[in-house]
């Protein structure tokens, strides 16, 4: 947005320009007012306990290029004023993406999306100008950051659409306007708040419905829950076994060989393709933070930090990679897996049964629902009520040479065992 004036960017956002005017626009958007500095549109959003609008004179003080704020906090400095900054900065987000004249790839999926968006992300930028979804921003709010963050000159936008109800994934298209949109799969997630996989199903085909006609929607193959949901006038590519996309061409690798990953890779090379790119060689990915990075401690151990999330889906996949990789003793600690609704206690006995059938060796859980885990695991197996406790567990417990799997919904926290094994 560097070259678009500050009248420009009002009009983008549907809101209305006070103070001055001039040459230039933001380089990005901020939400939080403490990261906001030289270059920086501030968006001032009401919460729940606190109106970010209260922090505008804040921002503008550390020299940020303006605030968007809602109606009522006018004051010093560059200010858009809007009714609904949220809906302000969605719309803006949509203008540039427009602007930009980028592909954009939309990525969804019960499990693995942010590993996908990972692997597009990687063979794509061999050949062009590519911003992926940082970290989590995957929400109606993340994903407009995403965009107002890419550059001029940017060809390909790779989004991560994330889901907590109907019509989210929807409105993220709207948001986005997708060219490709890819499905990873569908599974048990948010049936709490769903009710069905066929619902979850009709959810993440959302993105399908939001691709424009002769966009490419890209799904694995054989899935019947979609099947409903694929458009005639919408190229539709599968991926994995039986599908368009069955396996990976002579001379491109991945540096994962896990089962998931190499279906997930797939799905990023139809995504590849589909916006014109064939890559080639081998495709080093840089995985975001907690999906799966592996981490050297003393004594050979090996921890598989992969806590940022969890559902039956990827703790199965999860475990059947730790069965692979490992070459000394398998321990797993596994957390909770939350929203899955009344029949939460057998997907946990499903999965205790599943580490059982990977041969785990060790098992610790944490919190209460993961306590059915250890009765179907049927092994040596250890249970505590939080995060903090897990960790001094497993240092009496761990032996040279184990390759130690971290997994739980993000609530648990797990994050902080592999924090303190490796402090």
């Amino acid at each position: 947005m560097r070259d678009w004036s500050p009248e420009q960017v009002a009009r983008a956002a549907g809101a209305r320009l006070t103070g001055e005017d001039g040459t230039s626009g933001p380089i990005r958007a901020v939400i939080d007012s403490r990261h906001a500095g030289p270059g920086d549109l501030f968006v001032g959003l009401p919460g729940e306990q606190v109106d970010g609008g209260r922090f505008a004179t804040q921002a503008l003080e550390q020299g940020a290029w303006g605030a968007l704020v809602g109606e009522g906090h006018e004051g010093p400095g560059r200010r858009l004023l809007a009714a609904d900054p949220l809906a302000a900065l969605q719309r803006l987000a949509t203008a540039w993406r427009r602007a930009l004249g980028a592909q954009v790839v939309g990525i969804t999926g019960s499990t693995g999306k942010t590993s996908t968006k990972d692997l597009v992300a990687a063979m794509v930028e061999q050949q062009r100008r590519v911003i992926a979804t940082p970290a989590n921003l995957n929400t109606e709010i993340g994903l407009p950051l995403t965009v107002l963050g890419a550059p001029s000159g940017t060809e390909v936008l790779v989004l991560e659409m994330a889901m907590r109800g109907r019509g989210q994934i929807a409105e993220l298209a709207r948001i986005a306007e997708p060219d490709v949109g890819i499905i990873v799969n569908v599974g048990p997630v948010h049936l709490e708040l769903l009710g069905t996989v066929e619902a979850i199903a009709a959810t993440k085909a959302e993105l399908l419905a939001g691709l424009p006609e002769g966009g490419t929607a890209i799904v694995p193959a054989g899935e019947p829950l979609l099947a409903p949901h694929l458009r005639a006038d919408v190229r539709t590519v599968t991926f994995g076994p039986g599908g368009d996309v069955a396996e990976l061409p002579h001379g491109l690798e991945i540096p994962f060989d896990s089962a998931h990953m190499q279906r997930n890779a797939l799905a990023a090379l139809a995504a590849a393709r589909a916006v014109g790119v064939e890559p080639q060689g081998r495709v080093e990915v840089a995985l975001s933070e907690l999906r799966g990075q592996k981490l050297a401690l003393p004594g050979d151990v090996v921890v598989i930090n992969d806590c940022y999330n969890a559902n039956p889906m990827s703790m199965r996949a999860a475990l059947d990679d730790l069965a692979v990789s490992a070459t000394g003793r398998r321990v797993a600690v596994l957390g909770d897996m939350l929203e899955l609704g009344p029949d939460e206690r057998r997907f946990h006995e499903e999965v205790g049964a599943h580490a059982r059938a990977c041969g785990v060796d060790l098992l610790v859980t944490v919190g209460p629902l993961a306590a059915a885990i250890d009765g179907a695991f049927g092994g040596e197996a250890h249970h505590v009520a939080t995060a903090g406790e897990a960790a001094p567990v497993l240092r009496e417990l761990l032996r040279p040479g184990d390759t130690v799997l971290v997994k739980g919904s993000r609530g648990v926290g797990l994050e902080v065992v592999a924090e303190q094994l490796a402090g």
